[in-house]
């Protein structure tokens, strides 16, 4: 639990240090890399929580 917690935050803390480096150069690549890290974490993580919330119904 608390290693899945760590690893989120991780990487949110990626996607926020590569927007950060496209606001600095403006090269696309960061921000498409920083939306498609975004996109996989947070499935990643309602997926997670979907498992927990089925876990405590049944």
């Amino acid at each position: 639990m608390l290693l899945f917690r760590w690893a989120i935050l991780f990487l949110l803390l990626m996607c926020a240090v590569s927007f950060a480096f496209y606001a600095g150069t403006g090269q696309a690549k960061y921000r498409r890399f920083g939306w498609i890290t975004l996109k996989w974490t947070l499935l990643a993580a309602f997926g997670f929580f979907a498992v927990l919330i089925a876990e405590r119904v049944a």
